[in-house]
């Protein structure tokens, strides 16, 4: 492979200077060689010797040679970004994990508990493949999931706190009638998955009710856009095996596990668990 040049930007006028004087002494010593030879074989090989030393000079000057490293190949570079740092703890609760093994939600349950770390209440999540995208609906947890559900009711105020980028809620509950003013913040609140919407029943007549029902427990969910793939929240440790496993069952009914390809149980903080569907 060729050598790169380099050449740092700003240099030029250090350049100049550079040349101007390599010219003024090639000129002094091609004066002095004529005075002292009187012959032009002497001048010649002066000469020479002067245009050597200014080219070796520009040289110095002018450039810094650069060896490139070698190229990387995209699934070495791939590899790099991807490949995760896992703590030591970490890693020893992944070997109590059997990789191949799908777990009954009772055996799940029981080995999620012991990969716990008791530094805080962790939650529970399911990570499920779907057969297809566009899946989605809602459904209410016996024991809901542990967080309150922020819930808004879409007003003028509302509207205008959202165009100066304030969103302070979970779910946004819109009447019919304000779908018109909510439109020029559909870019704002579409891709936060904000934007009220007759499916999930945040477009109704009575939003009061519907308020109710998501601080009541209420959830929805959703493939995402572009993958058969959705990420739930089903409770938090402390509410023990029974309230969790009452949660996942009521989770995994409404989106009806004939729509399920697989499903991985975790905690916040501990490796996944292959359930049984």
């Amino acid at each position: 492979m060729g050598k790169i040049r380099v050449k740092a930007f700003g240099d030029e006028a250090e350049e100049k200077k550079q040349k101007e004087k390599l010219n003024r002494k090639k000129e002094e010593k091609l004066s002095r060689a004529k005075s002292a030879s009187g012959g032009t074989a002497e001048v010649e090989t002066e000469e020479k010797a002067v245009e050597s030393e200014a080219k070796a000079n520009l040289s110095t000057n002018e450039e810094k040679v650069a060896t490139p490293q070698p190229k990387k190949e995209k699934k070495e570079k791939f590899q790099k970004k991807q490949k995760a740092f896992h703590s030591t703890q970490y890693t020893a609760l992944t070997k109590q994990v059997d990789r191949s093994k799908t777990y009954s939600l009772s055996e799940s349950l029981e080995l999620l508990e012991k990969l716990q770390r008791n530094k805080f209440d962790e939650t529970v999540e399911l990570h499920i493949n779907t057969v297809s995208t566009g899946i989605s609906g809602n459904v209410t947890l016996p024991h809901g999931t542990g967080k309150k559900t922020k819930v808004a009711i879409a007003t003028d105020t509302l509207i205008a706190e959202i165009e100066k980028g304030i969103i302070n809620f979970d779910i946004l509950v819109a009447h019919p009638e304000f779908m018109g003013k909510l439109a020029k913040v559909a870019k704002v609140l579409g891709p936060r998955g904000l934007m009220p919407n007759p499916k999930n029943g945040t477009i109704t007549q009575n939003p009061e009710d519907v308020v109710k029902k998501y601080e009541g427990g209420q959830i929805n969910f959703k493939t995402e856009a572009k993958s058969p793939i959705m990420h739930l929240t089903v409770g938090k440790m402390s509410f023990g095996a029974k309230k969790l496993s009452e949660n996942i069952e009521s989770m995994l009914k409404a989106i009806k596990k004939s729509n399920i390809a697989n499903i991985t149980l975790k905690s916040t903080m501990s490796p996944g668990i292959k359930l049984k569907i």
